[in-house]
């Protein structure tokens, strides 16, 4: 029976539901995959799927925890939304829309194609208006839980050592492990892995053009990160042909089908990353990021790691 988890939250957990249905057959429940539910309660310290939940500071901090990416993201409306106010008061004259009206309308364009096929709200807007609301949820993810919070990586750093360690241990251990979550539990990983670094974090008074960080293309719905455990033979560049026993390990980081590189650890196959820098590369990273019982203000009590994650 193959262990796999969600976060306490229907959404989430019919998502995993109907994943198993598609994955391990229309009899999973009884036969192949057990699915475990983990609370969204701010009680579980360390131990959970949803970190932004428990971590004390991030929940309180009013400025700079989990409403920064709202302030961040009120400053970037402010750029593009009054102008495409402008249009519609000259379109329907004698009406008002406020900023959150509009930006609204923007967003029920991806909800109503994904649950009608279509959507008469995607014509109101012009290829600018879509491509400053890409930046916008840009800047609310960077800075709710990403880059841009400074508890954004040590909420990530959990999953993301967890998972490592899983990987340390190899295939004996379990050959699958699936995590479902919300979208924004997913970019404190990333945060935490500095996939998509930057000198800069993102101006809240353009949409720069040239950007690492797209939510579009990593957090879109159906959003998935999956971490590939590889073992390679050696062969010999003096004789290709000649058998070699000698195997290696790599782990290659695959975004909604898409290979993406590590920087600075891509000298495996296909670019992938040695396991052994891998591991050190993470260690390192929480060395960096801090404590995340320190960094949240959590008890001495709290729980101080994943402890679920096993098959």
């Amino acid at each position: 029976v193959t262990n796999f988890w969600a976060s306490d939250c229907n959404r989430v957990i019919e998502t995993a539901r109907y994943f198993a249905t598609g994955f391990f057959g229309l009899d999973w429940n009884s036969t192949t995959a057990k699915l475990h539910v983990i609370p969204e309660t701010s009680d579980l310290g360390a131990n959970t799927l949803t970190p932004g939940d428990t971590c004390i500071k991030y929940v309180e901090d009013l400025r700079t925890g989990h409403d920064y990416g709202l302030i961040q993201l009120s400053k970037f409306r402010s750029t593009y939304l009054p102008a495409i106010s402008a249009r519609f008061q000259t379109q329907n004259p004698g009406i008002k829309f406020t900023d959150g009206e509009i930006y609204s309308m923007q967003e029920m364009c991806g909800f109503e194609i994904l649950v009608r096929g279509s959507s008469p709200w995607c014509n109101v807007f012009n290829h600018n208006d879509w491509l400053n609301f890409e930046y916008a949820r840009d800047v609310i993810h960077y800075y709710r839980a990403g880059p841009g919070n400074r508890f954004g990586p040590a909420m990530g750093w959990l999953w993301l050592n967890a998972t490592a360690n899983l990987l340390a241990k190899g295939p004996n251990d379990g050959k699958f492990f699936f995590s479902f979550v919300h979208d924004g539990d997913i970019v404190p990983m990333l945060a935490a892995l500095d996939l998509f670094p930057s000198t800069e974090h993102l101006p809240t008074s353009h949409r720069p053009e040239t950007r690492q960080w797209r939510t579009s293309q990593v957090l879109p719905m159906n959003g998935r990160v999956i971490f590939e455990r590889l073992r390679c033979k050696h062969v010999s560049k003096e004789n290709p042909t000649a058998e070699d026993t000698e195997t290696s390990h790599y782990v290659r980081i695959n975004i909604n089908d898409g290979i993406v590189a590590l920087p600075g650890c891509t000298s495996g196959p296909g670019s992938s990353c040695p396991l052994e820098n891998l591991l050190a590369m993470v260690q390192r990273r929480g060395g960096e990021i801090g404590d995340f019982h320190k960094i949240c203000g959590l008890g001495k009590d709290a729980p101080a790691r994943i402890e679920f994650l096993h098959q």
